[in-house]
C-alpha cells in the first residue's frame, strides 16, 4: 500500500484537495481493486466501523457503489433515504445528523439537493462526512473514478487533453473533474450549448468549445454528462432531438476523430440524446471500467478517512499492502 495522504477529517471536495493528496487517493486505490477480483472479495480494514449512507436525493450507482466498498472493508452500514425518514415531517439536517451521531457511529456518506451540505454537516458533527454530491457543488468521487480510468487506460494523466461535454451548468461531476484535473496537469476542456454553460467558467482554467465537431478533434478523452432534465425549469435546450443533432457524441463524430478516443460517461445515460448507444458499447467506451473503479476508489477513500490502516497487522496479513 502506498504511503497514505492525509485529507483531513472529511472529503467535502477537490478544490480544497493539493495534487498530491489527490495523486495519493487514486494510488491507494490501485490494491483495492484487486480485492474486488477475489474469490472472497473482503478484508478487515474498517471492521467495528459504523457507517451510514444518508441520501436526500435519488441515487443507484453511487450508493450501492458506496455500500460495495464498505462492506468489502467489512464495515456496518445502514442505509437512510429521505423518503420515508423523519426528514420528511420536517427535522432538520442537523437533527438528522446529531441522532445518528448519538448512536455512536463512525463516518457518514451525505448526498443532498444544497450545494454545501457536506460541509455544513462536516462542521457540526464529529464523525467522518463524505460527500457523496452536493447540489451544483461538488461529487469528487466520481472525479476520482473517472481520473483512475483514464489513467488507466493512458498510462497518465499530466498532458491529457479532457472534455468534458454536455450540461455543465447543472453537474457537480464537471466541477470535480475540472478541479481535479487541471490539479494533476490535464489539459481540460468543456462543450455545451452556452445555455448549459456557467457564465466565467474560462475562469476556472478550461477552454471553451461551442462545436462538439471541435472539441472532438482537440480532445484524447471525452467525460460525456448527461443532460439534468429534472434541473431544468426553462428553456435551456430547443429539444432532446435538437440537442442530439447538434452535441450529440455519435459514432460518426467519433469515427472522424483524428486519433482514438477514451469515452467516459458518469451515468445514468440518456441514450439517444447526449450519447449514442452504439458509441456508450462500443470498443471506446470505458463506462463500466468507471463502475468498477468507482468501487476501489470509495474503498480508498473510507480507508484513509479513518486513518490508513487501524489494523496494520491484519491489513498485511490479507494482502493489502
Amino acid at each position: 500500500m502506498p504511503s497514505a495522504p492525509y485529507l483531513g477529517k472529511d472529503l467535502v471536495g477537490l478544490e480544497e484537495l493539493d495534487a498530491d493528496q489527490i495523486r495519493g487517493i487514486l494510488d491507494t486505490a490501485e490494491p483495492f481493486k484487486e480485492i474486488s477480483e477475489r474469490a472472497i472479495k473482503k478484508v478487515p480494514v474498517l471492521r467495528g466501523k459504523t457507517i451510514v449512507n444518508l441520501f436526500f436525493e435519488p441515487s443507484t450507482r453511487t450508493r450501492i457503489s458506496f455500500e460495495f466498498a464498505e462492506k468489502r472493508l467489512s464495515a456496518d452500514t445502514v442505509n437512510v433515504a429521505a423518503s420515508g425518514s423523519s426528514v420528511q415531517k420536517g427535522e432538520t439536517l442537523v437533527d438528522t445528523a446529531r441522532n445518528l451521531e448519538a448512536m455512536r457511529i463512525d463516518m457518514v456518506v451525505i448526498r443532498h439537493g444544497s450545494s454545501g451540505a457536506a460541509r455544513f454537516l462536516g462542521e457540526r458533527i464529529p464523525s467522518n462526512v463524505i460527500n457523496a454530491g452536493d447540489g451544483r457543488h461538488e461529487h469528487p468521487t466520481q472525479a476520482l473514478l473517472d481520473m483512475l480510468t483514464i489513467r488507466d487506460h493512458l498510462g497518465r494523466l499530466e498532458g491529457v487533453r479532457v472534455c468534458i461535454v454536455g450540461d455543465v451548468l447543472h453537474s457537480r461531476v464537471a466541477r470535480s473533474n475540472i478541479w481535479g484535473l487541471t490539479k494533476l496537469g490535464a489539459e481540460v476542456a468543456v462543450c455545451g450549448p452556452p445555455t448549459l454553460l456557467p457564465a466565467g467558467v474560462e475562469e476556472l482554467g478550461v477552454r471553451v468549445f461551442t462545436r462538439v465537431e471541435e472539441a472532438i478533434e482537440w480532445a484524447e478523452v471525452l467525460n460525456v454528462l448527461r443532460l439534468q432534465l429534472e434541473r431544468m425549469h426553462a428553456g435551456y435546450i430547443p429539444s432532446l432531438r435538437e440537442y442530439n443533432r447538434v452535441f450529440g457524441i455519435t459514432r460518426e463524430r467519433v469515427e472522424r476523430a483524428p486519433r482514438d478516443l477514451l469515452i467516459l460517461h458518469p451515468g445514468p445515460m440518456n441514450r439517444g440524446v447526449e450519447i449514442d448507444s452504439d458509441v456508450a458499447d462500443g470498443e471506446h467506451s470505458v463506462i463500466l471500467d468507471q463502475v468498477t473503479n468507482g468501487v476501489a476508489v470509495r474503498m480508498a477513500v473510507l480507508y484513509l478517512l479513518a486513518g490508513g490502516a487501524p489494523d496494520k497487522a491484519e491489513v498485511a496479513k490479507h494482502g493489502v499492502e
